[in-house]
């Protein structure tokens, strides 16, 4: 099998799994008991917190807040963030920024989206003419997980603030964490991410924010993360995080290069009679979207499927969506024969050069196969 669906989910690190084991079957208390094999817990949710802030943004300015997933942390910032006037975010959003944003309208909040270049990146000046006294959240995708397109949300950030130093900042960087180098700048108040793409657990996200921003309780109970967040803490799945993160970033630039070569490595093996190029030429390393010429991604994908290669037609949280084509591909510009033939390749640092090779010779003799069978 060949797995090049990494953006949807990766792999869960065997080393993380093995190390934080014990967790698990030994100390495996309530870290809010007031018994002392409870009690010490504290200490080892409070060592995974800093450890995962520290690599993307100074823990004297930042916090973390523990939740269950990425969407989790984009509706947590959003809701308690924009409750007045209007919130402004890109047409290329992950849908759980999307129908948070949707949803806003019936909570009296105005939902602006700014359009979209190309290569799905926001176009940067058309997001600034929707920034106004009234605006009160700017939501920016970091890294476009359907086309792989990288927004530069410091210099976005930075600009939005210059034009209303009152608004909030929020990026979600799902797609960005432990794979993209970032230092969150002192413009960014909050940022989402993910352990489930890193080689965590599914479960597990977090929502890195300002410490002087003040955010209403999102979940009410036991007064967890600060109270802000109520529920018995998941410490298994948040040292799984901790140690898959530890690992990810200690690679980080090396595998951010390799990943690099490979990605230009398949679209260079791709017959380009059968394909067209999706993602930008500066994307994320680890996605590469293009699109099959008069096809249908998701029959490529079965067919694929049937031959041992698992790859995805855009995002996988967005496939039970009732429209066939992708929103975000079409807000590229694209148009809706394109959309049907979107097919998303996605890396991770298990991915070989081997594989990528089986891959190109895969989908070329799929599409030409399934092109025949059309004429």
């Amino acid at each position: 099998m060949i797995y090049l669906d990494n953006a949807a989910t990766t792999k869960p690190c065997e080393r993380a799994l093995s190390r934080a084991g014990e967790f698990l079957t030994e100390n495996y208390f309530n870290p809010s008991a007031m018994y002392r094999e409870g009690f010490a817990l504290q200490g080892e949710l409070k060592k995974a917190r800093s450890s995962l802030l520290s690599y993307v943004a100074d823990p004297t300015a930042f916090e973390w807040i523990f939740t269950s997933c990425g969407t989790e942390a984009d509706n947590q910032i959003i809701f308690g963030a924009a409750r007045r006037g209007n919130a402004v975010t890109t047409a290329g959003e992950h849908s759980a920024v999307h129908a948070s944003f949707l949803e806003l309208r019936n909570r009296g909040v105005e939902p602006r989206f700014a359009p979209l270049n190309r290569d799905g990146s926001v176009n940067v000046e058309e997001l600034l003419r929707l920034v106004d006294e009234k605006t009160t959240l700017v939501s920016v995708i970091h890294v476009n997980n359907e086309t792989g397109a990288v927004n530069d949300i410091n210099a976005i950030a930075k600009a939005v603030k210059a034009i209303n130093p009152r608004v909030l900042f929020h990026s979600d960087g799902v797609q960005a964490y432990g794979k993209v180098p970032i230092r969150l700048a002192k413009e960014v108040d909050a940022y989402s991410v993910s352990a489930h793409k890193i080689g965590g657990l599914k479960g597990v996200g977090g929502l890195i924010k300002r410490k002087t921003l003040q955010l209403p309780v999102f979940i009410y109970g036991g007064g967890q993360e600060g109270g802000k967040r109520s529920g018995t803490e998941n410490l298994f799945g948040i040292k799984v995080f901790e140690y898959a993160a530890e690992e990810k970033f200690a690679t980080l630039k090396a595998d951010y290069a390799r990943l690099r070569e490979y990605r230009e490595q398949l679209w260079g093996l791709l017959d380009k009679e059968l394909f067209v190029l999706i993602s930008g030429q500066n994307g994320t390393p680890y996605i590469l979207s293009v699109s099959a010429k008069g096809l249908r991604g998701e029959i490529l994908l079965h067919m694929a499927n049937d031959q041992g290669l698992l790859i995805g037609t855009g995002s996988a949280c967005s496939s039970n969506a009732k429209n066939r084509y992708s929103r975000v591909i079409l807000a590229c510009g694209h148009d809706e024969k394109t959309a049907d033939g979107v097919l998303r390749l996605s890396f991770s640092p298990a991915t070989t050069e081997e594989e990528v090779v089986k891959a190109a010779s895969a989908l070329n003799s799929i599409a030409r196969e399934l092109t025949k069978r059309m004429a």
